[in-house]
């Protein structure tokens, strides 16, 4: 069945559309909408509604391995940034290089050091600065833990074949370029 905006109703299947994304939650929602305003457009819904979807159930499974490890995604991603950068990174640096605001940073590295995963030791020139490294345990915490983190993900993914990841990994690179809003993107 199809509403009068040519979009499926009911999570009736779209040409080209795997069969799974007729029965998922999302479908559901938007069949509703559809049936309450059949002249509205909801193919963005789709779209939103699943990747909204995807990051909930994502965040309660919690990363096995992680929460294995006494850790929290963003606790990691703190980590990892330190870990991939390879030197040393102030505070500031590491809210920007983890998307994260700067109390939370603060908190997360209060409870790291207290952890003995990070140091914080002052800058020599400006007493209000802090430059954070990993110690020897954070780094043998990350390098131990990512290689099961990765195969967790893989495990999480393994419903979709290589090439439908890379279509989504490039799908969902294009729409986070415009969400990060680059230069000659529009902006709403």
């Amino acid at each position: 069945m199809t509403a009068t905006n040519g979009r499926p109703v009911d999570g009736a299947a779209r040409p080209g559309a795997p069969s799974a994304a007729r029965h998922d939650t999302v479908a559901a929602v938007v069949g509703q909408w559809q049936a309450v305003h059949p002249d509205l457009d909801t193919g963005p819904m789709e779209i939103i509604g699943r990747i909204n979807r995807c990051a909930a159930l994502l965040q309660q499974a919690e990363d096995a391995p992680l929460r294995r490890a006494g850790l929290s995604r963003p606790e990691f991603d703190l980590l990892g940034a330190l870990r991939r950068t390879g030197r040393e990174l102030t505070p500031s640096e590491l809210t920007r290089e983890t998307f994260s605001s700067g109390a939370a940073v603060t908190k997360r590295l209060k409870l790291l050091t207290e952890r003995g995963l990070v140091e914080r030791r002052g800058d020599t020139r400006d007493r209000r600065v802090a430059h954070v490294r990993l110690t020897d345990a954070g780094r043998d915490l990350v390098d131990a833990v990512l290689p099961e983190q990765l195969a967790y993900e893989t495990t999480v993914l393994a419903g979709l074949d290589t090439p439908g990841q890379g279509e989504l990994a490039s799908l969902l690179g294009e729409l986070l370029v415009q969400l990060e809003g680059r230069p000659g993107v529009l902006r709403v």
